[in-house]
């Protein structure tokens, strides 16, 4: 493993709050001087990288990946997720339970956790099952799945509606120091549902939920959250209603933090209007109003984390009618280009975008990586974010294609990728 300096970048640092001209000296995997200027310290026996005013960040730290293995191969593999992680500038994704057979004992986890570390070039950590099944009846072994590797524990988009369950796995993961990921959402009023209520989804004819539904699970989950104590992260917070409940939340002192999914940052419902399978996620594209709220939460803090909440879904998946088609879009390659667009309409600055993309997940699960600080491991990427291309979902790296930004003008390039100083990615 060579010396690396990296000279002439535009130092993009989230935990400074920095852009500035500078360089950075990688050794041994991790980051061991920087300092401003372009041209840096001599360095004789380091490999010098002139990235010719190109941003240098810190990798990508991706919760909520769906890597399909096991059960779904066809749709994403370890390795067809690894390399779309890596050209996306992605150095850690946090992998779903949420396949099939669900990974809810030590033994499943074993085998995704060997399979990720023999096809994988990024880092992967993976979470489990908070329930046996993602059932919602009876909680996993957490301590033997943390034992295993398990970073976190969630069932995904599957309530635990049952709530002496969801208290006593609170209390249970409370005890043993672990994060659990939650889903807000009142799933009586959302089950079945394909858009977010409103005049569009009545004229559009699709059966809708009201955003309330998501204020209604969120409140639920912190009343939990003030009996047990817990550490808990809502995975996507996507409406201006659910915010004041965060709020006050993060106000009384509970350990509460929260998400939202680059595509509800960039879409809104009215991109459903022809019907476009791509576009259907969960939970369903939210109106402008709701968007704009959200990308101001981002703004302050209130919301931590953007994902990509990367789904991968066949073609027979999603060419069917709307409200039949299956939810979800990929989205480990347009993660940054999308989250680009909020920095080209200047809602949004570099150091905000990788607060909430690196440094804040990273902090979430305790991770050293999402820095730029002397001793991060280097875990990088460098990229050019004014390069504009038009987005064909056929080049894309995952098994899967259902991006909702197919044929659509991008701004901002991935040009290189490393994972503990070692390139996984060059842009030819």
């Amino acid at each position: 493993m060579s010396d690396i300096l990296f000279t002439n970048a535009r130092l993009i640092d989230p935990e400074a709050g920095t852009d500035a001209i500078g360089w950075l000296n990688v050794s041994d995997g991790r980051i061991v001087a920087r300092g401003d200027g372009a041209q840096g310290p001599d360095a004789p026996d380091a490999e010098r990288i002139d990235c010719g005013g190109k941003c240098l960040a810190p990798g990508i730290v991706d919760i909520g990946v769906k890597v399909c293995e096991p059960g779904e191969r066809h749709k994403e593999s370890y390795k067809s997720a690894g390399l779309a992680a890596a050209a996306g500038g992605v150095t850690t994704i946090i992998t779903r339970p949420d396949t099939a057979p669900v990974i809810d004992t030590p033994e499943t986890l074993e085998f995704v956790t060997r399979r990720a570390q023999a096809d994988t070039p990024v880092n992967v950590l993976p979470m489990a099952a908070l329930t046996k099944g993602r059932e919602g009846r009876e909680m996993t072994e957490i301590g033997f799945l943390l034992d295993a590797g398990a970073v976190a524990f969630t069932d995904c988009d599957h309530v635990v509606t049952n709530t002496k369950v969801f208290s006593r796995a609170l209390t249970y993961a409370r005890s043993c120091g672990a994060l659990v990921i939650a889903h807000p959402q009142e799933p009586g009023l959302s089950n079945g549902a394909a858009a977010t209520s409103g005049k569009f989804a009545a004229l559009r004819g699709l059966a809708s939920v009201s955003p309330m539904a998501e204020r209604m699970g969120l409140d639920r989950d912190i009343a939990l959250l003030e009996m047990t104590g817990a550490k808990y992260h809502a995975d996507q917070i996507t409406t201006a209603r659910a915010l004041p409940a965060l709020e006050r939340a993060k106000r009384n002192g509970l350990d509460i933090t929260a998400g939202t999914s680059i595509h509800h940052l960039t879409l809104n419902e009215l991109d459903v209007a022809d019907y476009r399978t791509f576009f259907k996620v969960k939970p369903p594209l939210r109106s402008e109003d709701d968007r704009q709220a959200v990308i101001e939460a981002v703004h302050t803090g209130l919301i931590d984390t953007i994902s990509s909440m990367h789904t991968p879904q066949d073609e027979e998946s999603k060419r069917l009618p709307f409200e039949e088609a299956a939810s979800g879009a990929v989205a480990l390659e347009t993660l940054l280009p999308a989250a680009l667009r909020l920095y080209h309409a200047e809602q949004l600055d570099l150091p905000t975008l990788f607060r909430a993309m690196a440094l804040n997940p990273a902090k979430r699960l305790g991770l050293a990586s999402g820095r730029l600080s002397e001793g991060a491991p280097a875990d990088l990427v460098l990229f050019d974010p004014d390069v504009p291309f038009v987005l064909d979902r056929f080049t894309l790296k995952s098994k899967s294609q259902n991006t909702p930004f197919d044929g659509q003008r991008m701004q901002g390039r991935v040009l290189a990728t490393y994972v503990g100083g070692t390139p996984v990615y060059r842009r030819d």
